[in-house]
């Protein structure tokens, strides 16, 4: 039976909430500025999956930098509590799976911010797994230990990690 994407979606905290939007969850680590936090329309506020404070003061939000700041958040993703993070999240998506998943960012350029790589990883960790992949659940087998790449993407240039995983 063909599995349908999982519908992921992207958008600023900021903005109104939808009835679209389905299960709305925040994907940064420090609360947006200006909002109460019983004001802003959540099922969840997901810290764990929120790159490191210094991943995210290097990064700055330069899109010059962000392919290597996915390189490294991917690889910062395969943490133990990142991971616990991540499954939650497909959790929810179980619980609800007719309805959306909206990952939430204060980010202006969510294009190119945390919550568009994790929504990229999402809807390619619910594709069907390929046999050599581990268990259909887990994104692990997506991402090289080494360079911190998604392997379906090819690895990072310098990477000696070049066969299966």
């Amino acid at each position: 039976m063909p599995v349908s994407p999982l519908d992921v979606r992207v958008r600023r905290v900021y903005d109104e909430p939808s009835a679209a939007d389905g299960t709305r969850v925040l994907v940064d680590r420090v609360w947006p500025r200006g909002l109460r936090k019983d004001a802003l329309k959540l099922d969840d506020w997901a810290k764990d999956v929120a790159p490191s404070t210094e991943l995210r003061k290097w990064y700055g939000h330069d899109p010059a930098r962000f392919e290597e700041f996915r390189r490294r958040y991917l690889g910062e993703l395969t943490g133990a509590p990142q991971r616990a993070a991540l499954g939650q999240l497909r959790a929810l998506t179980a619980a609800r799976p007719d309805m959306p998943l909206t990952l939430l960012t204060a980010t202006r350029d969510v294009d190119h911010s945390q919550a568009a790589v994790l929504a990229q990883l999402l809807r390619q960790a619910a594709e069907p797994a390929e046999p050599e992949g581990g268990e259909a659940a887990c994104f692990a087998h997506l991402v090289c230990p080494e360079c911190g790449a998604v392997v379906s993407e090819g690895h990072a240039p310098g990477c000696g990690n070049r066969g299966p995983l």
